[in-house]
């Protein structure tokens, strides 16, 4: 826990009500001061969505303070069980009402001899664990409980499925463009000829879960959440499962043979090439894309690519295999999942950065300099202060990852949209030479070669002027490179005499 203004992944409880708010007819009471009890407005506003279970705030004010919490969070445990008769309520508390110590595992306990639904505490760790590192222990937690109990009743069915099932593993509220990537999901199951058991938890309701083991396989399509669930089942019952992202042709292609021996191991043979090859060659359009006229423009461009672990690395995959772009750098903010992100993408980039901390990321894009960036909303933040573009690949999510369009990541649907953001991010840059041209509004001012420190040079009213002539898609860079020039032979202010000397410098 740390004090932040801007955080890649936000608190442990913010996990945990997305998957509570996930699932249907599931209540989540958070233990929380004023404040904290901000998730109903987000959830609402960011998926536009009337019909899922608000979260209630058990508010902790000074009353509670005084004279500790136990009959006002068992109250309002009780009061939610009469009113709503939800299957589950589970218990959450903040990182700020932790620090009052309190045995809410008692008051659980005691909540449950008089409530006809199930309660649970939590099990977080809200001082050392994030947001997507909680979603995934909060899935894992509630399956675990449910099988659990379906064990004690003898009403689990391992009975496998005539066709071939698969379990989607992971799939949350206010997930990065999970809903479109759903729809592809659905899609490329019913064309390999596997029937869909469970989603979970999107919309999946607790009582179902004993069903799980009835499925050949799970299918996890985002290492952040759902991969420790499938791992407790593949201990638990022997499931095995898949998490290669489908993302970026390769991918689909590695997931694809990656579940064709799954089903051997059932002997159920099956052989996919040729689905894979009309797929390819007929429905995305970014094999033939990645070889024509307009992306051989994109040759010797530089990029960075960075976000979380999943879609970090898959991006990184597409943009040097499949594109022939050149990463400079490549990374990730979940620093509990580096050891694969580093197996995963060192052999493709120069380097690879593994830091939760903004401001390292935006003084290594000031100084590598991309020709474009793929990474978070603080990326595309960093890109317009230097003028570098951006394409938004990964959560924090934002409003524009929630379109109302269909704008899938995965599946080869989401192979056309990334070919699309990875071009347009490439060429679309050039629109303000177009407005300089033309009369245009951009005002955008250059920083220096960190965006942490302050300029150490000043520009005379002459070299500025002088400056602004230059096309806008690459005014950044000239500004950079004369600063970087003007700091090494000591110059305090730019003048146009300086402003020349460092252009035939820098270019001879």
């Amino acid at each position: 826990m740390k004090l932040a203004y801007w955080m890649y992944a936000g608190p442990a409880h913010i996990g945990t009500l997305r998957v509570a708010s996930s699932f249907k007819n599931v209540h989540a009471i958070m233990h929380a001061p004023l404040g904290d009890d901000y998730f109903n407005v987000m959830r609402s506003m960011l998926e536009r969505d009337r019909n899922f279970t608000p979260v209630t705030a058990s508010i902790v004010d000074r009353h509670v303070l005084a004279r500790g919490s136990q009959e006002k969070v068992i109250n309002n445990i009780t009061r939610k069980d009469k009113e709503e008769k939800p299957d589950l309520v589970i218990l959450t508390p903040t990182c700020t009402s932790s620090i009052l110590q309190e045995d809410l595992q008692n008051f659980v306990h005691r909540a449950a001899i008089e409530t006809e639904s199930d309660v649970i505490l939590a099990d977080v760790n809200h001082y050392r664990v994030n947001e997507l590192q909680a979603s995934d222990r909060t899935l894992e937690q509630i399956v675990a409980f449910y099988l659990n109990k379906a064990k004690k009743t003898q009403s689990i069915d391992c009975q496998k499925t005539m066709k071939p099932s698969v379990n989607i593993v992971g799939i949350l509220s206010l997930g990065f463009h999970h809903h479109h990537d759903l729809v592809d999901l659905k899609r490329l199951f019913n064309d390999l000829d596997i029937e869909i058991n469970q989603i979970i938890p999107e919309d999946a309701s607790v009582s179902d879960l004993c069903k799980l083991p009835k499925a050949w396989f799970n299918f996890v399509p985002y290492r952040e959440a759902g991969l420790s669930t499938a791992k407790l089942l593949q201990k638990e019952f022997n499931m095995p499962y898949v998490d290669i992202t489908p993302m970026g042709l390769l991918n689909i292609k590695a997931a694809t043979y990656k579940i064709q021996s799954i089903l051997s191991e059932f002997q159920c043979e099956r052989n996919y090439d040729e689905y894979l090859e009309l797929q390819t060659k007929y429905v995305s359009q970014a094999a033939w894309f990645s070889r024509s006229i307009d992306c051989q423009n994109l040759t010797g461009k530089t990029a960075i690519v960075f976000g979380d672990a999943t879609h970090s690395a898959a991006m990184t995959k597409i943009l040097v295999q499949e594109m022939g772009i050149d990463v400079l750098w490549a990374g990730t903010y979940c620093i509990d999942d580096q050891e694969w992100f580093r197996a995963e993408v060192e052999n493709l980039c120069s380097k690879v950065v593994i830091t939760d901390d903004h401001n390292i990321v935006g003084d290594m894009i000031a100084k590598t300099e991309p020709n474009a960036i793929f990474g978070t909303q603080m990326e595309r933040h960093i890109g317009k202060r230097l003028n570098i573009p951006c394409g938004v690949i990964s959560s924090p999510v934002h409003i524009q990852n929630f379109p109302l369009s269909y704008k899938p990541f995965l599946g080869y649907e989401g192979t056309n949209q990334i070919a699309d953001l990875i071009y347009n991010s490439f060429t679309l840059g050039m629109e303000d030479h177009l407005l300089d041209l033309f009369g245009g509004h951009d005002t955008t001012e250059m920083l220096t070669s960190t965006l942490s420190s302050d300029n150490l040079v000043t520009w005379s009213p002459e070299a500025l002027k002088e400056l602004m002539k230059i096309p806008g898609f690459v005014r950044g860079k000239v500004k950079r490179n004369t600063e970087k020039f003007a700091v090494t032979k000591e110059y305090n202010v730019i003048s146009l005499e300086i402003m020349y000397e460092a252009k035939e410098k820098v270019n001879s």
